[in-house]
């Protein structure tokens, strides 16, 4: 029964997402699928089930390869500093980082150094592993540690803030900074929507006491090819 009104809600959602505005990279290109929903209708979307860690390794994924330009000399890391600077860094001989200006989003605060920020894996490689993504090719475990073509993917903040964020869901852990939860729940939905990837019990519950806490926020999520 409880599979049936699952199944149902899905279908449900898709609906709505077959009906979402086209976001503007889909209107230039409609070959890309861009859904926006309700948080509350895209955690519904979202697979139950038990996470497994068995196996587990940090080098399972490949990272930071060069890029999406593997001429200019800087890795996926740098890419995403020099895209989220505020103001922009000089880049020296070896793609090294000098100067600029950074805004941690989870702890709400300005860094001026490369060396104190951390690239964030929005869905942690350990939690993308416990998901599904144990039962990926070598090549997609690369192509999510370094996915650029999405903002939401990897994230630049403070070293601090992502190590105590470890591979920890939003059913233990959320920003310090309680005014970008909305803006982070919807983030994490949207990158394992964009993967495939699942979710417990109790991130699912988390998550769904977090739609109710965020009536109008939404998700927008392209599924990884």
């Amino acid at each position: 029964m409880i599979n049936n009104i699952r199944r149902a809600a899905i279908a449900a959602a898709l609906v709505l997402a077959s009906f979402a505005t086209p976001t503007p990279a889909q209107a230039q290109d409609r070959s890309v699928e861009i859904y926006t929903l309700p948080m509350a209708t895209s955690v519904r979307l979202l697979p139950s089930a038990a996470e497994v860690r068995d196996g587990y390794q940090r080098t399972s994924f490949k990272h930071w390869n060069a890029g999406q330009n593997p001429t200019d000399g800087c890795n996926t890391r740098a890419e995403v500093l020099l895209a989220e600077a505020v103001d922009r860094p000089q880049i020296l001989p070896g793609c090294k980082l000098s100067g600029g200006r950074w805004w941690s989003y989870y702890d709400s605060k300005w860094l001026t150094s490369a060396s104190a920020l951390d690239v964030d894996h929005m869905v942690p490689l350990a939690e993308a592993w416990d998901s599904g993504a144990s039962q990926w090719t070598a090549e997609r475990r690369e192509t999510y540690a370094n996915d650029l073509a999405v903002h939401p993917s990897l994230v630049a903040v403070s070293a601090a803030s992502n190590r105590s964020k470890s591979d920890q869901d939003p059913a233990e852990w959320l920003p310090p900074t309680v005014e970008v939860t909305c803006r982070y729940a919807s983030e994490w939905i949207a990158t394992k929507l964009r993967w495939g990837l699942t979710a417990d019990a109790a991130e699912l519950e988390a998550l769904t006491q977090l739609a109710e806490a965020c009536p109008g926020t939404t998700v927008t999520y392209e599924p990884a090819p």
